[in-house]
């Protein structure tokens, strides 16, 4: 389908992405999956291309393009495997922050590195008592003198592992009610004393994505590093969530195509009873309304890209496409793996991977069930 937000400028950035990632990913990512980890060397290669950040100005190493650019970027990492997440979070969700909340000094010291993929960023709002619940966070900064002195922990956390700058969601005001009011953005990075790091966490599907938990014991930071105002970061990251969201769906939607080709393409070689599998009625049947929901779904949310573009306010809409295109995946995977018989079970097959990789997409970035509070809220119910 073509997308109608896309112009052919997309279209051939869109196809040499596609051969560095047929070089530099797909002959690589199972060795990555069983290694629990994409290497350092692949970020550097993306930065080296112009794949990293490229919507932010010239001057810090991007290269202004539009956001169509970072959709091309997301959908085709996520075409390779979900587990290439970590990049689309770098580039579209904590970049961001930083270009809309920073400083001139911050932004100089921090966004080209970014850029190159000498620096990995990640964002720490989750905690062990605390998810969707980010006004109820426990991670305090109390400010003395020139630092912040910031103690708590947070799990969870995408590119916990290789983060060099962590966007870490702090109370520096536990007394104010209500209690979002309490919430601050402290850009926390690598050798900052009192920063360590717990395990890698040891996930059911993407594999090869480092997740981890990080502590904060008596981290000091300079109140340099403070991103935006001081009770504000609630504010921040609720105006930064939909983008994000937008992003899973983005993924999910992708997801859903990949599996469905290639579901087709199996159950047109499998032969059954002197048969392909395709021409049996339930194969068609099951796989004709894979593809109506795919094609519904793909409409959609091009629309809604389109309207985000153009700097629309689309929360409803961003979170009805979260929920229901996340929820769609999973249906999807669970139909293709059983078309795929017995062999949908085995590693070889990519149908696994996307089984054990797609239910996080439907927890992550708020659960399914905030996303039909926030749709219910906005209908004023």
């Amino acid at each position: 389908m073509k997308h109608p937000y896309l112009q052919e400028e997309h279209h051939q950035f869109r196809k040499s992405l596609r051969k560095f990632l047929e070089k530099e990913a797909i002959p690589f990512y199972e060795e990555w999956e069983k290694d629990r980890i994409v290497p350092r060397s692949f970020w550097t290669k993306m930065g080296e291309q112009g794949y990293l950040c490229p919507d932010i100005d010239e001057k810090y190493g991007g290269s202004e393009t539009d956001w169509g650019y970072s959709v091309v970027i997301d959908e085709e990492l996520e075409r390779v495997g979900t587990g290439l997440i970590g990049v689309a979070l770098h580039n579209d969700i904590v970049v961001p922050y930083l270009t809309s909340f920073g400083t001139e000094e911050q932004k100089q010291r921090w966004l080209p590195s970014c850029a190159t993929g000498q620096t990995i960023t990640a964002i720490a709002m989750t905690e062990p008592g605390a998810g969707s619940d980010l006004a109820n966070i426990k991670t305090t900064a109390r400010l003395e003198g020139d630092h912040y002195i910031v103690n708590g922990a947070k799990t969870f956390i995408t590119n916990g592992i290789h983060a060099d700058l962590v966007l870490v969601a702090c109370k520096t005001d536990t007394e104010i009610r209500p209690q979002h009011k309490g919430v601050s953005l402290l850009v926390i990075e690598r050798g900052h004393s009192g920063f360590s790091r717990g395990r890698k966490l040891d996930k059911v599907g993407l594999h090869c994505q480092d997740t981890a938990e990080l502590f904060f014991e008596d981290c000091k930071v300079p109140k340099e590093n403070l991103l935006g105002e001081e009770g504000k970061g609630f504010l921040y990251l609720m105006e930064k969530l939909q983008q994000e969201r937008l992003l899973v769906a983005i993924g999910a939607q992708i997801a859903s195509e990949d599996m469905l080709e290639s579901t087709i393409e199996y159950v047109k070689s499998r032969e059954a009873f002197g048969r392909s599998v395709s021409q049996f009625q339930n194969t068609q049947f099951r796989i004709a309304e894979m593809a109506t929901e795919v094609e519904m779904g793909r409409v959609f949310l091009d629309r809604l890209i389109g309207e985000h573009m153009a700097g629309e306010n689309v929360v409803t809409k961003v979170s009805m496409a979260k929920w229901k295109l996340t929820e769609t995946a999973r249906e999807i995977a669970t139909k293709c793996m059983q078309l795929h018989g017995g062999y949908g079970y085995m590693e070889e097959y990519k149908i696994a991977r996307r089984y054990r990789d797609i239910p996080v997409a439907s927890i992550y970035a708020g659960t399914n069930d905030i996303m039909k509070t926030i749709i219910a809220k906005n209908l004023g119910l």
